[in-house]
C-alpha cells in the first residue's frame, strides 16, 4: 500500500486549518528561550543570599518570606514538582488541616478553608500548595526542580554552599553516568529537605553534629517542639520543618501542616538574623 508523501499530507492539513489562532514561532526560537532563562537563572543565583534545600510547606514559606525581605533566594527540588508533602493530607485523602494560629498564614495567602472542629480547619491540598507555590514565585523566589542536593561547601567552620547534580544522573550506574556535580554558593543554607534532612546527615556522616531521627507520634508535642527546635545546627546551617524533627529527635504530627508553615517561617526569621551577623563580620570593600 502506497503512502502520500509526509511533505503533501501536511500541506493538505494546512489548507483545511481554521482562521490563525497563535503568533509565528519557530521551533529553534523555543528552545532558545527556554535555554537562555534557565541558564540565565543559573547564572544569576549560583551565589545568592540563601539556598534551600527542599520545596515542601516549610521550604516555600521560608523562601516566601526571606525574598519579601529584599534577600536573593534559590530552592532546589529533587522532584519535577514543588510542593512536597502539602498536596495530601494522609493515607490519599487530599483535605489537609492546620490548628490555630496557623489558619493566619492561610489568610495570608488567599487560601479559603472551614472550620471543622475547635481550632481545626481545613482546605484542599491542591488549592494550599498552588496558592503558595505561586505566592512564592511572585515574591521573586527562582527554582532550579529535577535538581538533587549531593553535598555541602565547607569553608572554614562554615557552610558556604551545596554541592548539586541533575537528579536523573543518580539513578544510573557511576560507571555509565561519571557526571561530576557544580556547587552553588550562598551566606545561608536551610535544610528543609523533610525525613531525608540530607544536609544535616552530610555533617552526622562526619561526626561534625547529632542526629537522632524521628520519635512516634503525638500531634500536640510535635507541632510546639518542630517550631521551637528550628534554628541553625552548624554555622551557616538553618534547618526547617521535618528536618527538624528527624534532626532533634522529635514526635511526628502526622497530616497536619501548621508547624511546617510556622517553621518555614521562624527559620526565615533566623535566617534574616544570621546574614545580618554575618554582613557586619565581614569587612566592606572600599569604593
Amino acid at each position: 500500500m502506497l503512502f502520500p508523501p509526509c511533505v503533501f499530507v501536511q500541506e493538505s492539513v494546512n489548507k483545511q486549518r481554521p482562521k490563525k489562532i497563535f503568533a509565528d514561532a519557530k521551533e529553534v526560537e523555543i528552545t532558545r528561550a527556554i535555554a537562555e532563562e534557565f541558564y540565565s537563572v543559573l547564572q544569576e543565583r549560583a551565589e545568592c543570599d540563601v539556598i534551600i534545600i527542599g520545596a515542601g510547606p516549610a521550604g516555600l514559606t521560608a523562601a516566601r518570606e526571606l525574598s519579601l525581605m529584599g534577600y536573593k533566594i534559590l530552592v532546589i527540588e529533587q522532584n519535577n514538582y514543588l510542593g512536597g508533602g502539602y498536596w495530601l493530607g494522609g493515607y490519599m485523602m487530599n483535605p489537609v488541616t492546620v490548628r490555630a494560629p496557623a489558619q493566619k498564614i492561610w489568610d495570608e495567602l488567599g487560601i479559603p478553608y472551614k472550620k471543622v472542629g475547635d481550632g481545626l480547619y481545613l482546605t484542599p491540598g491542591p488549592h494550599a500548595v498552588s496558592k503558595l507555590i505561586a505566592a512564592a514565585c511572585d515574591a521573586g523566589v527562582k527554582f532550579l526542580n529535577l535538581t538533587k542536593f549531593d553535598d555541602l561547601v565547607l569553608r572554614q567552620g562554615r557552610v558556604a554552599g551545596i554541592v548539586v547534580n541533575w537528579m536523573p544522573v543518580s539513578a544510573l550506574p557511576r560507571n555509565i553516568t561519571c557526571v561530576d556535580p557544580i556547587a552553588l554558593e550562598a551566606k545561608m543554607i536551610i535544610d528543609a529537605s523533610g525525613h531525608d534532612s540530607v544536609a544535616v546527615k552530610r555533617l552526622v556522616d562526619r561526626k561534625m553534629v547529632d542526629w537522632k531521627g524521628m520519635n512516634p507520634m503525638w500531634v500536640e508535642n510535635g507541632e510546639e517542639h518542630v517550631v521551637e527546635k528550628t534554628g541553625e545546627v552548624y554555622p551557616g546551617l538553618v534547618i526547617a520543618g521535618m528536618s527538624v524533627t528527624e534532626t532533634h529527635g522529635l514526635a511526628r504530627m502526622g497530616p497536619t501542616f501548621g508547624s511546617m508553615l510556622y517553621s518555614g517561617k521562624r527559620a526565615a526569621e533566623i535566617t534574616d538574623e544570621k546574614i545580618k551577623e554575618y554582613d557586619r563580620k565581614i569587612p566592606k570593600k572600599s569604593a
